[in-house]
């Protein structure tokens, strides 16, 4: 006789299994979501983490190359070395004291060495470097270049000493005949030094050698990651290649001590050095996992001669996963004890009136007659009874009414229907708002923090510019051009206000102003950055403009931004740029349009442009559109752009009216 199972049993086992089943669905669903999303959260990161280290590289870049343009700018400087007197030295030797440079050198016009603030004794002979050419030329040039040994020693053997840096065997890297490396990768700058008359009379060239130089990286860890640790270990750390080798770095080894001399992976040089693109993925660095970003380091010429890299160590993420897979797996075991106890209770209830109609089943097969199904009971068996003796009698009433309630069922879906679809669209431009708003919040941070990088740079230019008022004289040809310098300087002032207004969210400062004359005063200022020859302009401003109520600095940026995007679309071939004003609304809004006859901007990449982060250029930083937008936005107006691939591209900023812009007195 097969083997009985009891209805409670069945019960709670039907009621039990698909729970479980959807249990463990669910399970393994939100286990693969959730650790895909923390990856995937912490790749995004050090993808912005090394965007960030471009930029602290390029500030140091920027940096030397003020410093010598500054001194090769000195008036008495260039007379000393027209001279060919001594006086250059003192000045030299105080620069490479106190400016935090390795190498600075003075070379006359024919590219002879005058005196090497590192090695004074060393005169005489002609560097090859082809910046130093450049220099000689006319160009002042600012980029980083590797040094052979005999170079170095030239510059100091204590330098050549420095840049020697012992191999150590790296798994997966590709093989090397050397056992060391004694080339060294440097920041240069060289700029040509002119007598009064615009001559020609030499250069000046100084650099960093990077090489055992941990002071870069140190920087790029601290305002990248600001020391965060992890189990008293850096979460982050940056590193400089030269080649496939680790010349200055705060990755540690398993001794505790900086790990230069390790090597990159075959994978990783193939594709940063080789293709010269950038590498983003999860890899093992000398000792541990780690979330890493690599891109690569071009020489003047641009080969490709090393890389930056930027990592964040992968277990306080796989930490932070475990740690809600074991809240997920705690839930699902006490959802689960749950729900055995209730479908038990529930199983057994259930059970109940089936054994009774059993009974009655057995009676009659034993039988008995005329039994009857009764209702004397107010338990679940007499509600059954009553059920199955009412049930004929309201069939066809029930049919009639199901018919009606049918036809009013499908009107009220079509109504749910057009709210939920209504609803739909709502939720999805609420959500890119949100996205945006997000983002734009990340920009403030950003835009913070480029401000203060800014400053300091733009009070050596101003300081500077008023030393070289104070030296010309009021007759001099050049005092017109220093003016000139002051009153730029100023205005990048303002500009860097404006970041920080716009980051700390401080309120708009509105006065009214003409846009046209704005517009006009942006492209008298854009033809002395970018040259126009090839491009044609079209003004179609409306003649009853009225003055435009709003924070005219800001606005200057964003059409200033969107302006000069135009042009450079045009360029080299050149094309035609066409500037319309007209009112718009009530009050004094107005409409600007900026449109160009460039390239286009393809379709998916035109829903993104005003997503902070978001470039197409190969030196863009993805910011300028995303600080138009909220600048726009904050007021109270809209900015749209059109754009036709190959046929050029529209951008329309609509400005509301005086009396549609909160008053921020108020």
């Amino acid at each position: 006789m097969p083997r009985r199972f009891p209805i409670r049993a069945k019960l709670t086992f039907g009621a039990l299994a698909p729970l479980f089943v959807a249990f463990f669905i669910c399970s393994v669903a939100g286990l693969y979501i959730i650790n895909d999303k923390i990856a995937g959260q912490a790749q995004e990161k050090v993808r912005t983490d090394l965007n960030s280290a471009r930029e602290v590289y390029r500030s140091e870049l920027q940096r030397i190359g003020e410093l010598i343009d500054l001194t090769s700018t000195n008036p008495n400087f260039a007379s000393s070395l027209a001279a060919g007197n001594l006086e250059i030295q003192s000045l030299l030797r105080l620069r490479l004291k106190t400016k935090r440079i390795d190498m600075l050198t003075a070379v006359d016009a024919s590219g002879r060495v005058l005196y090497r603030a590192h090695n004074p004794k060393r005169s005489g002979d002609r560097p090859a470097a082809g910046f130093l050419k450049r220099a000689l030329q006319g160009v002042a040039t600012t980029g980083t270049i590797v040094m052979t040994a005999e170079e170095l020693t030239r510059e100091g053997t204590d330098l050549a000493n420095r840049a020697v840096i012992p191999l150590v065997a790296t798994p997966h890297a590709l093989p090397r005949n050397s056992s060391e490396e004694r080339s060294g990768m440097a920041m240069v700058s060289a700029a040509p030094v002119r007598d009064r008359s615009g001559k020609i009379v030499g250069a000046l060239y100084g650099a960093v050698l990077l090489n055992n130089d941990n002071a870069l990286v140190d920087k790029i860890k601290e305002i990248v990651y600001e020391g965060v640790k992890f189990n008293g270990t850096d979460v982050g750390t940056a590193t400089l290649f030269l080649g496939d080798t680790r010349i200055s770095t705060n990755v540690r080894s398993s001794q505790g001590d900086r790990a230069i001399g390790t090597r990159l992976s075959e994978e990783v040089f193939n594709r940063v050095l080789l293709e010269k693109k950038k590498w983003i993925g999860r890899a093992f660095v000398v000792n541990d996992w780690y979330f890493t970003a690599y891109e690569p380091i071009l020489d003047l010429s641009g080969r490709a001669i090393g890389s930056l890299y930027v990592g964040m160590l992968e277990k306080p993420y796989t930490h932070m996963q475990k740690s809600v897979n074991s809240i997920l797996y705690v839930v699902l075991f006490v959802t689960s004890l749950v729900g055995i106890a209730v479908s038990g209770f529930i199983g057994t209830l259930l059970a109940r009136p089936i054994k009774e109609l059993e009974k009655l089943a057995h009676r009659v097969a034993s039988g008995e007659r005329n039994l009857q199904i009764e209702v004397k009971a107010t338990d679940e068996v007499g509600d059954l009874a009553e059920a199955f003796n009412l049930m004929t009698r309201a069939l066809s009433r029930q049919e009639t009414e199901i018919g009606i309630l049918h036809r009013a069922l499908e009107q009220k879906v079509e109504e749910r229907t057009a709210q939920l679809s209504d609803k739909n669209r709502l939720l999805l431009q609420t959500r890119a708002d949100l996205a945006r708003a997000e983002k734009l919040a990340d920009l403030g941070i950003v835009a913070a923090g480029v401000a203060h990088e800014i400053n300091t740079p733009l009070a050596i230019i101003r300081g500077n510019t008023e030393v070289l008022e104070m030296c010309l004289p009021p007759d001099h040809p050049n005092h017109e051009e220093v003016e000139i310098i002051s009153l730029q300087t100023e205005r990048m002032a303002k500009i860097v206000g404006n970041l920080l207004t716009f980051a700390r969210q401080k309120s708009l400062n509105q006065r009214q102003f003409q846009v046209n004359e704005i517009l006009d005063d942006i492209l008298s200022q854009i033809r002395h950055q970018v040259a126009m020859e090839a491009i044609q302009v079209k003004w179609e401003y409306a003649a009853d403009l009225p003055p435009t109520r709003g924070d005219a600095d800001q606005l200057r940026q964003v059409f200033g931004n969107i302006i000069l995007n135009a042009v450079q679309a045009m360029l080299p071939e050149g094309g035609t740029l066409r500037l319309t004003t007209r009112r718009h609304g009530p009050g004094n809004g107005c409409i600007v349009e900026v449109a160009d006859t460039g390239k286009g901007i393809p379709a998916d990449d035109l829903e993104k442009i005003f997503t902070p982060f978001f470039t197409t250029k190969d030196n863009g930083t993805g910011l300028g559109l995303s600080v138009s937008y909220g600048i726009v936005k904050d007021h109270g107006g809209e900015i749209q752009a059109t754009s036709t691939p190959g046929a050029g591209t529209s951008f329309q900023i609509m400005l509301p009216g005086e009396e549609s812009i909160d008053d921020p007195d108020e």
